[in-house]
């Protein structure tokens, strides 16, 4: 190890000033650009003792061959370089953002002498005016469907355009009402561009000003008995009723901003981006970040903006996310630059747009949720986790049959363990099952317990007790009690890392149970952990194996949760449920004061009364009903 870091530069070498650093292979392939304030500090970091350093870190660090930096003036300069040099070398341990291609947008095309509404995924049309992005192609085309009602401008494509010039008879959506026809001369090319002046005005402000004139227009031409004129003009109000409908209000109209939530695991990110627009969401973005180094919230922000802005898609004033990048100044200072304004990241705690965040991080939670799933579900990639598994633990077969396990409590009461099935690198839900640990001293023994539990139906004595009594007469046989535990497992999981194996490597021992191989993950760096071994099993970043045994760790510890928050509840009902006087609301009112029944049996009386709704002969009452 001492040699992969020879490259380490002397400290008094490295300047203590704002700059870009990039480290590299012994091909000269840049694998990590970053950037400090101070690139001595900053840099020290790296070349710490290996053993302090996480996981992905000590790989970049022990892969590359060399370091370099380029000092800069400002921070700001070094944010400029840094995005400069990530988009130029592409390095393999910066964070990769996997952004989806697809979202179309609704674009006009002004350059043109007769504009014309489209739906395009391209933004560099010359002269265009883009709205958007849309969440799915069908937006686009229902709001265009909805606007022609009201400004019926050109859709035609430049080929069908050019035909109606030169027949001078108007296009099939002239015929029909959906174009004033500027091919066919029905209008001139002035009368269309007023038009579609129109359509871009409405569709940048969406005010209803314009609804409220063609109302006025409907009232008046019935009024005069005009009534094809008025049904033209209620036609038109309704349709763009419609349009703004279908972009929700969420904050005043003079309010436009950009919201980013963020979830993200050791593996992965998902960024959901809801652009705010005259007070309305215009648009929804999503994608997915891989990450290769272990990178704080804050630094993934950082990354974020540099790639979602630049001269061509400036940001907005504002810009809202979780939290505040530590150069959040420098930050703000380089987006200023490219949108020639003043723009400001803020990080909402409260109010309306604290909530919209909240809408958008849930949106990124689910994204990613779907995301793990996809990538476990599909064959392909669960037959290459399967055999990557079977490679990196030396087993003679791939896991078909996985089990894992994990401990759940609350201050160290209510201790429950589940276990979770997957076969095939699929669930097998029916097949979960949950365990109830009386007492217990931590949760290596609550683990200890649970596996001798479940692996006394796997062993020997049971097999011979099963064979004994199968076909008694009036006799429930072993076979029967085992078919909650009808298969064993290729594999065994449990959550945590060499004292927890360790615990279970006890257990399976003790149970005479031969041929599982067992292994537990660890959370801090998703390392896998092998019995009596000194070094953990390091699964490739983002490896579809890595994926796969993530998943079943966070099945059992949803499942885990699940099992002893219902306990928890059921304790609740059952204690407190007795104490005369003490109603829902009430019991409410206590757990969300103590927290739990263990808590608020330890509790005095005065602690007791001193909850809102709590009187002290009320809380003598609850204090010597638990007592007792």
């Amino acid at each position: 190890m001492s040699d992969a870091l020879s490259y380490r530069p002397k400290t008094g070498e490295i300047p203590t000033t704002p700059g870009v650093y990039r480290f590299r292979d012994e091909t000269g392939r840049v694998l990590y650009v970053g950037k400090a304030k101070n690139l001595r500090a900053r840099l020290s970091n790296y070349f710490a003792p290996l053993t302090s350093l996480h996981e992905r870190t000590r790989r970049m660090v022990t892969t590359a061959s060399s370091v370099e930096w380029t000092v800069v003036g400002t921070e700001t300069e070094a944010l400029q370089l840094e995005w400069f040099w990530i988009n130029e070398f592409d390095p393999p341990f910066n964070v990769q953002f996997k952004d989806d291609k697809s979202y179309p947008y609704l674009a006009v095309t002004l350059a043109d002498e007769a504009p014309r509404a489209l739906v395009t995924r391209t933004t560099g049309i010359k002269g265009a005016r883009y709205f958007g992005p849309y969440p799915k192609v069908w937006a686009v085309h229902e709001t265009i469907d909805l606007m022609l009602k009201a400004f019926p401008i050109r859709t035609c494509n430049a080929a069908n355009y050019k035909r109606a010039m030169q027949s001078g008879k108007p296009c099939f959506a002239s015929q029909i009402g959906r174009c004033f026809g500027p091919c066919s001369q029905k209008v001139t090319s002035e009368e269309h561009r007023a038009v579609v002046n129109d359509f871009v005005s409405f569709m940048t402000s969406q005010d209803r000003k314009l609804i409220n004139s063609l109302t006025a227009e409907m009232k008046q031409a019935a009024a005069e008995q005009n009534y094809e004129l008025a049904a033209k003009r209620r036609d038109q109000a309704l349709a763009l009723e419609a349009v703004l409908e279908k972009s929700a209000v969420v904050l005043r109209d003079s309010v436009d901003i950009d919201l980013f939530g963020i979830e993200q695991d050791e593996l992965a990110a998902a960024v959901q981006q809801f652009i705010v627009r005259g007070g309305r969401i215009r648009g929804v973005r999503g994608w997915m970040v891989d990450k290769e180094l272990d990178v704080s919230t804050g630094e993934l922000i950082d990354s974020i903006m540099q790639t979602v802005y630049n001269a061509d898609n400036p940001p907005p004033r504002e810009i809202v996310v979780p939290e505040l990048p530590d150069d959040a100044e420098a930050l703000d200072e380089w987006l200023a630059q490219i949108s020639n304004r003043k723009v400001k990241l803020v990080a909402a705690q409260r109010g309306e747009k604290a909530a919209l965040l909240a809408t958008a991080t849930q949106n990124a939670k689910q994204s990613l949720i779907l995301y793990k799933s996809r990538r476990s579900s599909d064959f392909v990639a669960r037959s290459k986790a399967l055999e990557d598994i079977q490679e990196a633990l030396g087993m003679t077969d791939a896991p078909l049959r996985m089990e894992c396990y994990d401990v759940s409590h609350l201050g160290g009461t209510n201790i429950v363990a589940s276990m979770v099935v997957f076969e095939d690198g699929l669930p097998r839900k029916d097949e979960y099952r949950r365990f109830t640990i009386p007492e217990s001293t931590d949760d290596t023994d609550s683990l200890y317990r649970t596996l001798t539990r479940r692996l006394a139906y796997l062993s020997p004595a049971a097999d011979a007790a099963a064979a004994e009594a199968e076909g008694t007469p009036g006799e429930e046989s072993a076979a029967t009690k085992r078919k909650k535990f009808r298969y064993r497992p290729n594999l065994l999981i449990v959550d945590g890392g060499q004292p927890q194996v360790a615990a279970a490597a006890r257990a399976l021992e003790e149970s005479g149970v031969t041929g599982i191989q067992l292994c537990g993950i660890a959370k801090r760096l998703e390392e896998i952990w092998l019995p009596d071994s000194d070094y953990p099993v390091i699964l490739p970043r983002n490896s579809d194996a890595l994926f796969l045994i993530q998943r079943i760790r966070d099945e059992a510890h949803r499942f885990a949760i699940t099992h002893q928050r219902a306990r928890r509840k059921r304790d609740i009902g059952s204690v407190l449920g007795e104490v005369p006087g003490l109603g829902p609301a009430r019991v409410k009112v206590l757990l969300r004061h103590f927290g739990s029944v263990a808590r608020l049996k330890e509790a005095s009386v005065e602690e007791i009364s001193d909850v809102h709704g709590i009187g002290p002969a009320l809380a003598a009452t609850i204090h010597q009903h638990l007592r007792a």
